[in-house]
């Protein structure tokens, strides 16, 4: 989704990043293409206007004109004011003191909240929660029963009742009795914001008092969105948004406007459309992923998720030895298809989203990739330079490959054993200092 808006930034900032001194000239200028870039992106004017300010008064500052790098600082300043735009500090759910937890899901028709009332249950089952769902939508046909499937498929149970605030006091009273902690309501909405929909939303929440009550917005719906959610805001009381198809074609607006418009933080994504591609929502690592820094603490959660404890030692002590074999990266591919979509999980990597544009990263490339590694004898995944001639020509044909995909292979290995030894002496190359820096600082922490 912010492909295009992260272009256009990161173009606007190349002028200022490498200057040694700024002037009013470029800095005026830098203004005003970081504003046509968020308005392209259908960000909310007033949030614009104020956002271009506050980075205009900073970049003026004491603090950037003594700076050593004047055009680093300003990348800072954008940094921590996009941050500030989405929210700053991560916004997690509340759990109450006495289980179970409700967390009730409102929003408009189509927003996609049935999905994410499943992917929550998903994500907080993965945190160790004991989760069930309720069915309280029974005005959109199949509703019900699309809740009952997604639970069938995850193995969470789902209530329901005569009538919504039924569905809710017995789908609560029956998880209760089950031992479990969280309860999220899946309720009605309307194809617009009209007063049956408020009606029966404080019904709802009324008999149930919520812990979370979760707005939940299609960012492909634009400065629709925030419409909705103003409107939201002024007849219910919501904690935070749930953002659906963060991963289509729309520009983004959404996410960057609603924390500034209404005060309520975004607080979790869906970022995908399988069930497990729910994610909390980190304002500062949009923030580093919007201006091509990547987000190295994502990757590295995901990492954690993707693989046993005994195999990331393992790993990490290869990485550590800057030592590659095939067996290793066996055990990385296997890791890597766990962390989702591979050119979603390379984009994280500070510096190499913007090589990725127009790249069609083929996943069917990387099953070729197995069958040759799968095609060697444990030997040879083990000692690579074993490999001769004869080798590859049995590799190849054992794998339906040829002898020159055998060869790319041998050499990719080759060139990932040598960056990983100039890593582990703190390089890399061809990546910009200041991201260096950032993923380091990153990995840190």
């Amino acid at each position: 989704m912010f492909d295009a808006l992260s272009d256009r930034l990161q173009a606007a900032l190349h002028d200022v990043r490498g200057r040694g001194k700024l002037d009013e000239d470029s800095i005026s200028k830098a203004m005003r293409e970081i504003r046509l870039a968020l308005l392209e992106a259908d960000v909310n004017f007033k949030v614009v206007k104020d956002f271009v300010a506050r980075v205009r008064e900073r970049a003026r500052g004491a603090d950037v004109t003594k700076s050593l790098t004047p055009g680093q600082e300003v990348v800072r300043i954008v940094h921590e004011e996009l941050t500030s735009l989405m929210g700053s500090g991560d916004s997690k759910l509340a759990f109450a003191s006495r289980p179970p937890t409700v967390i009730l899901l409102a929003g408009l028709q189509g927003a996609g909240k049935t999905t994410a009332a499943a992917k929550l249950a998903l994500l907080l089952r993965k945190e160790g929660h004991s989760p069930a769902l309720v069915a309280a939508d029974l005005a959109r046909p199949a509703a019900v029963e699309q809740l009952e499937q997604l639970g069938r498929e995850l193995r969470i149970p789902v209530f329901t009742g005569g009538d919504p605030v039924e569905a809710v006091t017995t789908g609560i009273d029956q998880a209760r009795n089950q031992g479990k902690d969280v309860v999220i309501l899946d309720t009605a909405g309307r194809l617009h914001v009209d007063e049956a929909l408020m009606e029966e939303l404080a019904a709802v929440r009324n008999a149930s008092r919520p812990t979370n009550v979760l707005l939940v917005l299609d960012a492909m719906t634009g400065q629709e969105a925030v419409s909705v959610a103003e409107a939201f805001q002024e007849r219910v009381a919501f904690d935070g948004v749930v953002l659906t198809k963060l991963d289509g074609d729309a520009r983004g607006g959404a996410a960057l406007s609603v924390k500034a418009v209404t005060g309520k933080p975004v607080k979790l994504a869906s970022v995908g459309e399988k069930l497990d591609q729910l994610e909390y929502f980190h304002p500062d690592r949009m923030a580093s992923r919007i201006l091509g820094m990547g987000d190295v603490l994502t990757l590295i959660e995901k990492a954690e998720a993707a693989a046993d404890h005994d195999e990331q030692e393992r790993l990490e002590q290869q990485f550590l030895a800057g030592e590659f074999t095939f067996d290793d990266f066996l055990a990385s591919y296997k890791m890597l298809r766990r962390m989702g979509p591979l050119k979603g999980v390379l984009s994280m990597l500070p510096g190499v989203g913007k090589q990725l544009q127009g790249l069609d990263v083929n996943e069917k490339d990387m099953g070729r990739v197995e069958a040759i590694v799968l095609s060697m004898t444990p030997q040879e995944r083990r000692l690579p330079h074993l490999i001769d001639g004869s080798r590859r020509k049995r590799i190849a044909a054992g794998s339906g490959t040829s002898v020159q995909q055998v060869n790319q292979l041998l050499s990719a290995r080759k060139q990932m054993q040598k960056m990983m030894k100039q890593m582990k002496k703190g390089k890399m190359p061809g990546l910009p200092p200041e991201l260096l820096q950032q993923a380091q600082q990153q990995a840190r922490k």
